[in-house]
């Protein structure tokens, strides 16, 4: 039996907005559509995983209550880890070996939620504090976007990154944006309208921030000897990475992120360089987020992201390295404050050749999906996956 791991099925809920449906529908609606994808029933599942489910005050018990509603039977391997915008990532190379290991072997995975219906606040995702370090933080305004504008502006200080360049990133994935008929925002922007745009919390303005949706995705993922059984040609998944960073007692480094290790894992399993990449879904809960990623996965030189988004590279289908085809979080989507599962399923799109064709990458074979969750500065967790077009 071969150790290889496929995507067989993927779906990206259409609605941003959703005040008449409840979570277990949108979650009901992206599991029907991504094993339609793939051609498989409901009773061939025998793996599932979700996490994340802000309706349910007992959260730990979601996929449970999902499992049932769904009406999966049979399940023999399930996930409920919950380590943020990422964890369906997570869940994904936790599935590659479930696989691997021969206790299942075909999973389903689902994301979704209604923070837009509920009025959330943008830069208000995951603020309740629930940690005994929080008792000490909080209590200093330590709150989601001051964190984010705290490395922002040590970045700046550091290496002379200007808000211009955090804009470029947004200028860019919403050139993509103008392709996706279901992107939430999906009128271009310059980095100037970028800087323009109202301070949130200095030097992140609104529109270095990503978009509150509704919605969610769900992908299936199968053996080796499932996908031979499918009609459908299949993405292999190459190269899984995690890794948790922390504060480590004050002596943490704010400007690397636990990417370079999630990063340099994934790629050591893959056997494929950083240049081999033709297409990257970056987790973008905000533009300094993307830039970091761009520099701890190894894609240039640390200090070098404001040059490189500023460069044009980010921008398909002729970039250096095109980033967030679909328009991602920050234009697009952000179901339930978790971006990571809608990255993999735009990375799927370009390696099957089913991304708008205006930024279509031509013969893309390699693509990274690369998920964060937690917060830069105190506790981070990242999962990095390497995924390769059928051939």
């Amino acid at each position: 039996m071969s150790n290889s791991v496929y995507i067989a099925g993927a779906f990206e809920h259409p609605t941003r907005e959703a005040p008449d449906k409840s979570a277990m529908q949108l979650h009901a609606e992206v599991a029907r559509g991504a094993l339609a994808d793939a051609g498989l029933p409901k009773s061939r599942v025998n793996g599932f995983a979700t996490a994340g489910i802000p309706e349910y005050k007992h959260t730990f018990k979601g996929p449970m209550m999902m499992a049932d509603y769904l009406g999966l039977r049979g399940v023999s391997w399930a996930e409920n880890t919950d380590d943020g915008g990422g964890a369906q990532l997570t869940h994904m190379a936790h599935a590659v070996s479930a696989i691997r290991d021969g206790k299942c072997d075909v999973v389903l995975i689902t994301l979704g939620g209604r923070p837009r219906s509920r009025a959330q606040n943008t830069g208000t995702g995951g603020t309740a504090g629930t940690t005994m370090q929080d008792n000490f933080e909080h209590i200093h305004g330590n709150t989601v976007i001051t964190r984010y504008a705290m490395v922002a502006k040590r970045h700046m200080h550091e290496y002379g990154t200007t808000p211009l360049q955090f804009g470029a990133i947004r200028e860019a994935v919403s050139y993509h944006a103008q392709f996706n008929d279901d992107a939430l925002y999906p009128d271009p922007v310059t980095a100037q309208d970028v800087v323009n745009s109202r301070t949130i919390s200095d030097p992140i303005h609104l529109l270095d921030c990503c978009v509150i949706s509704d919605g969610g995705a769900a992908v299936v993922l199968v053996s080796s000897d499932v996908a031979d059984e499918l009609a459908r040609e299949c993405v292999e998944i190459i190269g899984c990475g995690e890794s948790i960073t922390h504060h480590d007692a004050g002596r943490m480094n704010i400007l690397e992120t636990g990417a370079r290790e999630s990063g340099d894992s994934a790629f050591d399993e893959a056997g494929i360089s950083r240049s081999d990449v033709d297409y990257a879904s970056l987790y973008d809960s905000f533009t300094v987020t993307v830039l970091l990623e761009l520099e701890d996965l190894g894609f240039c030189e640390k200090g070098a992201g404001g040059e490189f988004a500023e460069s044009g590279a980010l921008k398909a289908p002729d970039g250096e390295l095109p980033v967030n085809t679909d328009g991602g979080g920050l234009c697009s989507n952000q179901p339930a404050n978790k971006g990571g599962l809608t990255k993999v399923v735009e990375a799927v799109r370009q390696l099957r050749g089913e991304t708008a064709p205006e930024v279509q990458i031509p013969n893309a074979r390699y693509a990274i999906a690369h998920g964060m969750g937690g917060d830069f500065v105190t506790r981070e967790k990242h999962t990095t996956l390497l995924l390769e077009a059928p051939r």
